[in-house]
């Protein structure tokens, strides 16, 4: 169920409003005159979502990928694939 609340409370209460998005790791929704205008979240949270997000448009743009061409790649050629280039980034990194 989401947190809403009122703008007014960002100021008036704002250590509550604190506690409640650390504790619950979920946004809360603030309004002004009855309508949606912000939502607040902890960073945590915030960074979470960015992380999601990125992963979903990485997976979106492999599946537009896999469905624009028949090349298809086994377990074995992805993972020797990605050692190597680990390893080579090792190997620039020093």
């Amino acid at each position: 169920m989401p947190y809403i609340r009122p703008v007014s409370d960002l100021r008036n209460n704002f250590a509550d409003i604190s506690k409640t998005v650390h504790e619950t790791a979920e946004p809360v929704f603030l309004t002004k005159n009855g309508y949606g205008d912000m939502v607040v979240m902890s960073i945590e949270a915030y960074e979470r979502k960015l992380f999601e997000s990125e992963i979903y448009l990485k997976l979106k743009e492999a599946e537009l990928e896999a469905n624009s061409t028949d090349k298809r790649y086994s377990h074995e050629e992805v993972f020797s694939d990605l050692k190597e280039r680990i390893t080579k980034k090792v190997k620039d990194d020093v």
